[in-house]
């Protein structure tokens, strides 16, 4: 594997850094420090940005279930509330005419850096957030005994409530005090009676260490050791959920202090060293699972200087190629077992009013969340998913027995299925709206879904499927059952119906049976039908849906040639906007497999939606047609997509822009660029079934395919000359070669190689 680093030689800017700036919709501008140039660490339990500047330096802690509720009724400044950034640490160095500088964030490594020589001195900051420890780790030293000096202090928005009006509970309060050499931070937020705690502890090489009000300062040291870790009362439990009432939410649950401190005294035990061999031994086994080289170029010039020549049309590989495993290093930053998921925003966040709040939004941001975790070889990340829908699955089962009475209740039932709208957070999950208000339809639950199957199909875990993913499949499966309403030709379409955001005359266009509602209700019966046959279940309602599925008519094609998204269009653009960003009515393409290169007409009609819906818009939608593309397996129009994404989408740091921030858009840039070279969603292992003509000759290694197969393959002048496959689960191979098929029943854990 190549070595992969964002790298810069120039300060972070000093723009936006007032926390007192609630909205989000004020800071798109391209010196902001944060959102366009901090460079983004984390472990899954915790997000910390660097920011690398030498006088002052800020270090900005997010905790993802440090959070309030939110809001979208012009109440809120931002429009919502939701997530807090847990803290802010600035290390008061003097260093303000420095000398050869940079910074730098490895993602082999996972470790930020800052370098510059100060007065003839040189001076080297290393950072990394340990999963296994679960601490954030910072090193800073001296090529100079006695030269390390530092004050450092702390900031939590101190008794500043969200709102501006008086008895709203939304309030933030903390202390900040010193234990010996250990700053603590301990505070409340109001609203969810959320109890977090943080402490830092500094462990000084040589020197002095003094401590008082809130502050911590080592003088004339030789290096300094700082480690730290946060948490907060929060439990993913089905409880938090069902409480209505916000204050009682977290009752029962233990306060973060024993565990925050258990957890900082046992790393203290650590060297450096020590913690840096245990943070890289657990974070190589993920980073390094899978690698693709395009081009055996490695350009070595500053990032922001690297994305200027993207843009100018110099569409290097290697800066594909690194954008493509950063989205590989911020799923495994912000995603782990034990944490949470990752969130709009993954797990980073500066605001008090985070960017629509930073919640789980299930209209596609999640779901594109996931998608590289199954197809680059990173089963592990989706496991928090998991984890969050047990938790609330009690409550999907109440909203769907809410909405089945309200309105379906000739249909109402003992076993309504359970419902999953659009809007999710750690702290509640919103009810499947009104269906003449609601701007996405019931198809948001088997959307979501879809997300098991894959997880499944990729790893062939049967103790998830017989545990979680039938389960869920089935019950989803009879939510949308029904909601359907019978037609004169006995057409089943979903009664109250919505394409994700579509409007039509500036209102939500709301119909019958639109694609979007339609594909993913088809989806999730063949999903459910699979996994039935996979545990050998058959019963009255596996009959149901064998006898109903054919009725659903997911596809339809326009007299322009294109996939219908509303039943009653006739010609593309005839309702809603043509240009909309999202492009539901081509899920069934991607993530779904129910428009496949079985049926060629259904691939000409999306290419015609496609192209009539255009390439320019913003991240999330590039990189959803990035992975549309790659279905229809146009290589060249795919790549289209790539150079979009890269030159359009991209922040100096690489986060991709929504704008604002969101980090969907870089995990389905990376998901996309692993369907362009592997697809198996046809039954089969189809090699570089994408392939543009930029990308002639290359190898990968490592990549995900259905059946538990990881996949290694090298092409010259665009043929595959050698395929490697290792088998995970035992399972029948079936690989796609310019010659026919190769088959094979597999042993597991044995490597299977073939040679052209």
């Amino acid at each position: 594997m190549k070595d992969y680093t964002l790298y810069y030689t120039k300060q972070t800017p000093t723009r936006n850094d007032d926390l007192s700036l609630r909205d989000h919709r004020k800071c798109n501008i391209p010196e902001d420090g944060w959102e366009r140039w901090s460079l983004p660490i984390g472990n899954g339990y915790m997000g910390i940005n660097i920011f690398g500047r030498t006088d002052t330096e800020r270090l900005l802690i997010t905790e993802n279930s440090l959070s309030n509720p939110c809001a979208y009724n012009g109440k809120y400044p931002g429009g919502a509330a939701g997530l807090s950034n847990f803290c802010s640490f600035y290390l008061d160095f003097g260093h303000k005419r420095v000398k050869n500088y940079s910074r730098s964030l490895n993602l082999n490594t996972a470790v930020c850096s800052t370098r510059y020589s100060y007065k003839g001195i040189n001076y080297r900051r290393e950072h990394f957030a340990s999963y296994p420890d679960n601490v954030f780790v910072t090193r800073i030293s001296a090529d100079k005994n006695n030269s390390v000096s530092f004050t450092l202090r702390s900031e939590v928005s101190l008794n500043r409530p969200y709102l501006f009006e008086e008895g709203d509970g939304m309030g933030k309060s903390a202390k900040i005090f010193t234990e010996d050499s250990t700053l603590v931070i301990r505070g409340k937020m109001d609203y969810y009676n959320i109890l977090f705690e943080g402490r830092l502890k500094v462990i000084p090489e040589g020197g002095t260490l003094t401590s008082e009000n809130g502050t911590v300062s080592v003088n004339s040291c030789d290096s300094v050791l700082i480690l730290f870790t946060c948490g907060t009362n929060y439990k993913s439990d089905s409880k938090v959920f069902l409480e209505k009432d916000p204050k009682k939410k977290l009752d029962g649950f233990m306060p973060p202090y024993e565990k925050v401190v258990a957890v900082l005294n046992k790393a203290s035990v650590f060297s450096f060293d020590e913690l840096y061999s245990r943070h890289l031994e657990d974070y190589s086994a993920l980073f390094g699972g899978a690698d693709i080289s395009l081009t055996d170029e490695c350009v070595n010039i500053p990032t922001d200087k690297l994305l200027k020549e993207y843009r100018k049309k110099n569409h290097t590989a290697y800066t594909e190629e690194l954008v493509f495993q950063y989205g590989r290093y911020l799923l495994i930053s912000s995603s782990r077992p034990g944490g949470r998921p990752a969130n709009l925003q993954g797990i980073w966040n500066r605001y008090d009013s985070a960017p629509w709040s930073s919640g789980y939004w299930h209209n596609i941001n999640v779901q594109m969340n996931y998608w590289p975790s199954f197809n680059t070889n990173l089963h592990e990340c989706f496991l928090p998913y998991i984890e969050y829908f047990n938790a609330y699955k009690a409550l999907a089962k109440e909203h769907a027995d809410e909405y089945i009475k309200k309105y379906f209740p000739e249909k109402y039932s003992e076993d309504n299925g359970i419902a999953i709208a659009t809007g999710g957070w750690l702290y509640d999950m919103e009810s499947l709206p009104d269906p003449q208000t609601g701007h996405s339809g019931a198809g948001t639950g088997a959307f979501t879904v879809k997300l098991f199957d894959d997880y499944y199909e990729f790893t062939k875990d049967t103790d998830f499927l017989k545990n979680t993913g039938y389960e869920a499949l089935r019950e989803m499966s009879v939510l949308l059952s029904k909601i359907l309403e019978k037609q004169e030709d006995g057409t089943l379409l979903s009664k109250y119906s919505a394409s994700p955001e579509q409007c039509h005359n500036d209102e939500y266009y709301h119909t019958k049976g639109c694609a979007f509602d339609q594909q993913m209700i088809y989806q999730c019966w063949k999903d459910t039908l699979k996994a039935a046959e996979e545990l050998g279940i058959c019963n009255d309602f596996t009959d149901f849906l064998k006898e109903n599925i054919t009725k659903l008519s997911p596809v339809l094609i326009g007299l322009s040639g294109q996939i219908k998204e509303f039943r009653e269009e006739k010609y593309y653009g005839d309702i809603g906007e043509k240009k909309h960003r999202h492009i539901s009515h081509l899920v069934g393409l991607y993530p779904g497999d129910i428009i496949t290169s079985e049926n060629g007409d259904f691939i000409k009609a999306a290419e015609i939606t496609l192209n009539r819906r255009g390439d320019k818009s913003t991240g999330l939608s590039t990189a959803h047609k990035l992975n549309l593309w790659a279905r229809t397996k146009n290589g060249n129009r795919a790549y289209d997509l790539v150079k979009m994404a890269v030159s359009k989408c991209m922040a100096t740091n690489l986060w991709d822009l929504h704008p604002p921030f969101q980090i969907d858009g870089n995990f389905g840039f990376t998901a996309g660029v692993a369907e362009m070279l592997l697809q198996s969603h046809e039954g089969f292992i189809d090699i570089i079934p994408a392939l543009p003509d930029k990308w002639e000759n290359g190898e990968f290694k490592g990549l995900t395919a259905r059946g538990s197969f990881s996949v290694d393959a090298v092409w010259k002048n665009g043929k595959v000359t050698k395929i490697s496959v290792l088998s995970n689960a035992g399972e029948y191979l079936k690989i796609k070669t310019e010659n026919g098929f190769i088959e094979k029943k597999t042993e597991k854990g044995e490597i299977y190689t073939f040679d052209f």
